[in-house]
């Protein structure tokens, strides 16, 4: 489970740092870069603080049937949630996420406040930096903690899955930074929407597992199953995408062949 606990965690987590990041952008170019990274910094050790704090409390008074069932419904409901959002974008029913979209309009919204380039630190900037990154960063932490809590195995304790998750969300965050250092512009070309899609089917898939398990259920093929978790939840979303879009391309269809209701005279 060692590997689920880092894959997940570094996928999951790229999503949220590349959403965080467009806002960190906007206050470095619009208000100055010390104050957008000093925020930054700021919420990354808040949320470190988060996932020791509550990492630690659960690997010593939480057992671990219990907590593998409620991270399970945890994960499910999370899953669903983002898979929710790419079935209603993929079928055409929602606009796919645009990060450059969301940097100009946060950076119009910077300028109508009349927020001016400053060298000093600037409270509007730092506070507008910390909120981006720490509401983000708060999926990353229970992606890490829910991840490397139930990312236990005879090799491996709590502990242990935590660092493990946490260093894939550390990579993660990494991988992101040096991204957006080198091109310094919103990361339009890395495919959110489908990260997005694929990290859905993981949490669903992880958190049908874990919960099966703290019920007692024992999964045929063992650890093997996830993977046949992930394909009946993969069918099943592209099921509903193709159905929505047949649906509302006959929705369409039917409107456009409805005549014109004559005016009375």
């Amino acid at each position: 489970m060692q590997w689920a606990a880092v894959s997940g965690a570094f996928l999951a987590s790229a999503v949220e740092f590349v959403e965080a990041f467009t806002i960190v952008l906007v206050v470095g170019v619009t208000i100055n870069w010390r104050s957008s990274l000093l925020g930054a910094f700021a919420a990354a050790a808040t949320l470190a603080l988060i996932i020791a704090t509550f990492g630690v409390a659960l690997i010593n008074f939480v057992p671990l049937g219990i907590l593998r069932l409620v991270i399970g419904v945890l994960l499910i409901l999370f899953g669903l949630k983002w898979l929710k959002k790419a079935i209603l974008r993929y079928s055409g029913l929602k606009a796919l996420h645009d990060e450059e979209a969301i940097f100009e309009e946060t950076m119009a919204e910077v300028r109508a406040r009349g927020e001016a380039v400053s060298p000093r630190v600037h409270p509007f900037g730092l506070a507008l930096s910390y909120k981006a990154v720490l509401l983000e960063g708060l999926e990353v932490a229970f992606i890490v903690i829910t991840f490397g809590s139930s990312a236990v195995t005879p090799t491996c304790t709590q502990a242990c899955g935590i660092n493990l998750a946490a260093l894939g969300a550390t990579l993660a965050g990494i991988l992101v930074i040096l991204l957006g250092a080198l091109v310094r512009a919103p990361l339009t070309r890395i495919p959110e929407n489908t990260l997005k899609f694929v990290v859905g089917i993981m949490l669903t898939t992880f958190g049908t597992f874990w919960t099966g398990e703290g019920l007692g259920v024992e999964w045929l093929f063992s650890d093997a199953f996830l993977i046949i978790l992930a394909a009946l939840y993969l069918l099943t979303t592209l099921a509903l995408i193709a159905w929505l879009k047949q649906s509302k391309q006959q929705r369409a269809a039917s409107t456009s062949t409805v005549p014109p209701v004559l005016e009375r005279k």
